[in-house]
C-alpha cells in the first residue's frame, strides 16, 4: 500500500453519518480519512432543508450533548426554529428547523476543514480490503489502496442506486450523482445478507410561480430556544416562514390518472418503501375517502427562489405530477425546478451489528446510517456519531461506547437495529421510547456530556457549561422549596387563571406542581421570584419547572429503567450455544444464535424471544 494513505479510521461516505463519524474520530485522535464523491455536496440535504422534528429533534440535542456537530450547523444555518407539541407535556415537545440548503454544506465544510487529524478525499470506494476477517483499508475506483485499521461505511442511497420517475430509471444515487457498486457484492460474498429499499423526494419549485396570498402563512418561534447547548452558537440568517395549502378532490383525481405509470403501483419497484412518510400516490389511495391531503412549503434558502413541497413526495411521471400541483389552491401558475423521484437502494441487516455498529463478521468494520435500514438525517448522525467514536475506541484502546434505552433515543435506535432488525425504513418516533419523561430534549446535556467528556469526545468547555447548568438549576430549586408565598398574597392572581385560592402559605415550589402555574407567570405576582429569575437563564427556568412538576413521573421511570439496567448487567459469553438447550423455543434458538445477545436485557428485546424463554436463560446463566 502506498503509505501516503495511511490512516486510524477511514470514513466512507460523506452525507449526515459520515460527517459525525469522521469529525468524532479525528477529534478524539484518530488519524482520520472522509472519503466523497463530490466535496462540494458534502452533508447535502437530500431531502427536506429542515432538521429535527418528532424525536428526531431529540436526537439531535442528543447529538450536540454529546460533542456531535450537527446541533451547531443547524443553528448556524437555520432560517425558522419551532418547538413542536408544546401543548403536550415536556416529554414530547421536539425542536426543529428549517436550514438554508448551501449555508448547511458551508457550515459542515467550516467544521470538517478546521477539525485537526480530519482529511479528505474525492473518490469513490469499490471495495474493501478484508485480511482475516478484519478489515484493513479500501480501493478506490481510482485503483489507489488506502490503509486503515478501521472503516466506517456510510453510503446513503449510494449502493446500486436506482431513480425511477415514471417508466424512466436512471442509475445513481441522488439526482444527477452516480451509484456505487462494488461494496455491497463484496459483503454478500462474505456472509453479509443484504437486501433492498426505497425512498422518494418531491418537487421542487419556483417561488416566483407561487400565490402565496393564497395560502396560510406559518412563522417560527421567536424565543431562545435552538439545538446547541453552547451559549456561543445562535441564528445567524434572516427567519423565514412556510406556507401551508392543501390538495383536492381534483388533485387526487388527476394523479389517479397516472397511477398506472407509477412505478409503486405497476411493479417496477419491489423494495419496502417508508410507511411513515408515504407518496402522494400512496396517500390517495390508502386514504381514499380523504378529499384533502396538507402540504407544507419550505424555503430552501434565504438567497434561493427553490421551495421544498413536503408532503409531495412522488415518482410518477414528470407531467402528471406538474398537473396535480397546478390543481393545488396557489400553485395554479406553478414552475419546477425538479420533479419527485424514488430511489432503490441496498441495505444491510442491523441484526449483523453489535451496539457499537461494529459488523459481527468483520472485525473494525463499522456501518451507519441508511445502510442499516434508516431513514432521515438525524437517525443517520446519531449513529455515525455512535461509529466514529467506537471505530477511534477500537483502534486506540478503551472501552466501547454504547447507550441503553433509557439513556438516549440514539440508544434506543440502535438497540432497535440490532436487535430486531428493519422491515421497513425506520424512523424514531416518541413512541418507540419507554422512558420518554427520562430522555427530553432539555435535559440531553445532563444524561450524555458527563460519559462524552469521561470517552473523550466532548470537550472541557461543555462539561463545565453542563456543570454549571446543573449547579444553577440546583440552586433556583432550593431556592423555590425555601421560599414561601402567604396566604392571601396572590389568591386574586390565583382566581385569574382558574386555580384554587391558597388554604394557607405555602412554598413557591408547591405552586408551581399546579397545572395553571408556570414560574414565569408566577414571577410577575412575586417579587422574589422575579429577581431570582432575572440572574438566571431561560434554559435554567425550563429544566427547573419540568424538574418540579414532573418529579413522581421521572422517579417512577428511574425506577422502571433500573429494573432494566439489571438485566443488562447479567452478560451471555460470546461463545454460548443456543442450539443445544432444547427448553428454548425453537424461534428464540434461530434468532439468539443469529443476533447473539450480549446480555440477557438484550436478549429479551429480540421479537420472539419469549419471558418463559428468559427465564431458562436466567437459570443457565446461574441467576
Amino acid at each position: 500500500m502506498n503509505k501516503e494513505f495511511t490512516y486510524d479510521v477511514i470514513v466512507v461516505g460523506a452525507g449526515h453519518a459520515g460527517c459525525e463519524a469522521a469529525s468524532a474520530a479525528a477529534r478524539m485522535g484518530s488519524k482520520t480519512l472522509l472519503i466523497t464523491m463530490d466535496m462540494n455536496k458534502i452533508a447535502q440535504m437530500s431531502c427536506n432543508p429542515a432538521v429535527g422534528g418528532i424525536a428526531k429533534g431529540q436526537i439531535v440535542r442528543e447529538i450536540d450533548a454529546l460533542g456531535g456537530q450537527m446541533g451547531i450547523v443547524t443553528d448556524r444555518s437555520a432560517i425558522q426554529f419551532r418547538m413542536l407539541n408544546q401543548s403536550k407535556g415536556p416529554a414530547m415537545w421536539s425542536p426543529r428547523s428549517q436550514s438554508d440548503r448551501k449555508r448547511f454544506i458551508e457550515e459542515w465544510i467550516k467544521v470538517l476543514s478546521h477539525t485537526d487529524n480530519l482529511y479528505l478525499w474525492q473518490d469513490i470506494v469499490t471495495s474493501l480490503i478484508i485480511k482475516d476477517n478484519k478489515v484493513c483499508g479500501v480501493r478506490t475506483m481510482l485503483g489507489i489502496e488506502m490503509e486503515a485499521q478501521a472503516v466506517v461505511l456510510t453510503n446513503g442511497t449510494f449502493l446500486n442506486g436506482l431513480m425511477h420517475c415514471g417508466k424512466t430509471q436512471v442509475k445513481g444515487g441522488r439526482i444527477s450523482e452516480p451509484a456505487s457498486y462494488g461494496i455491497t457484492e463484496q459483503l454478500v460474498s462474505l456472509g453479509f445478507k443484504a437486501d433492498r429499499m426505497k425512498t422518494g423526494t418531491p418537487a421542487r419549485i419556483d417561488a416566483r410561480s407561487i400565490r402565496f396570498d393564497q395560502m396560510i402563512r406559518q412563522d417560527g418561534d421567536n424565543d431562545w430556544h435552538q439545538f446547541s447547548y453552547l451559549h456561543d452558537v445562535h441564528r445567524e440568517l434572516k427567519q423565514m416562514p412556510c406556507w401551508i395549502t392543501y390538495t383536492n378532490p381534483k388533485t387526487h383525481e388527476t394523479l389517479r390518472a397516472g397511477l398506472a405509470d407509477s412505478p409503486l403501483f405497476n411493479g417496477q419497484i419491489q423494495s419496502i418503501g417508508p410507511r411513515y412518510c408515504p407518496s402522494i400516490e400512496t396517500k390517495i389511495v390508502t386514504f381514499a375517502d380523504k378529499e384533502a391531503h396538507q402540504l407544507f412549503l419550505e424555503p430552501e434558502g434565504v438567497d434561493s427562489n427553490e421551495y421544498y413541497v413536503n408532503g409531495f413526495s412522488s415518482s410518477l411521471p414528470w407531467q402528471v405530477q406538474l398537473a396535480g400541483l397546478k390543481t393545488i389552491k396557489g400553485l395554479e401558475d406553478v414552475v419546477l425546478y425538479r420533479p419527485g423521484y424514488a430511489i432503490e437502494y441496498d441495505f444491510f441487516d442491523p441484526t449483523q451489528l453489535y451496539h457499537t455498529l461494529e459488523t459481527k463478521q468483520i472485525k473494525n468494520l463499522f456501518f451507519a446510517g441508511q445502510i442499516n435500514g434508516t431513514t432521515g438525517y438525524e437517525e443517520a448522525a446519531g449513529q455515525g456519531l455512535v461509529a466514529g467514536m467506537n471505530a477511534h475506541l477500537n483502534v486506540h484502546g478503551g472501552s466501547p461506547f454504547t447507550m441503553s434505552r433509557d439513556e438516549s433515543y440514539i440508544g434506543v435506535l440502535i438497540d432497535d437495529l440490532v436487535n430486531k432488525g428493519v422491515d421497513e425504513p425506520y424512523r424514531m418516533f416518541t413512541s418507540r421510547a419507554e422512558y420518554r419523561i427520562l430522555l427530553r430534549q432539555d435535559n440531553a446535556d445532563e444524561r450524555l456530556t458527563k460519559r462524552s467528556y469521561e470517552t473523550g469526545l466532548a470537550d472541557r468547555k461543555r462539561y463545565d457549561l453542563l456543570c454549571k447548568k446543573q449547579a444553577a438549576c440546583a440552586d433556583f430549586i432550593a431556592f423555590m422549596q425555601q421560599t414561601s408565598v402567604h396566604k392571601g398574597q396572590i389568591d386574586g392572581w390565583l382566581e385569574s387563571i382558574g386555580s384554587n385560592a391558597l388554604h394557607e402559605g405555602c412554598k413557591i415550589a408547591e405552586l408551581i406542581l399546579r397545572p395553571q402555574v408556570s414560574i414565569k407567570a408566577l414571577a410577575e405576582v412575586v417579587p422574589e421570584l422575579k429577581a431570582n429569575i432575572d440572574n438566571t437563564t431561560d434554559e435554567v427556568v425550563e429544566s427547573c419547572e419540568i424538574q418540579i412538576k414532573y418529579a413522581g413521573y421521572i422517579k417512577r421511570e428511574q425506577t422502571e429503567a433500573a429494573k432494566l439496567q439489571r438485566l443488562d448487567q447479567i452478560r451471555i459469553p460470546d461463545t454460548f450455544n443456543y442450539s443445544e438447550v432444547q427448553s428454548l423455543s425453537t424461534e428464540a434458538r434461530q434468532k439468539l444464535s443469529r443476533i447473539k445477545p450480549k446480555s440477557i436485557g438484550e436478549a429479551q428485546r429480540i421479537p420472539g424471544v419469549s419471558p418463559n424463554d428468559i427465564s431458562v436463560l436466567l437459570v443457565l446463566m446461574g441467576r
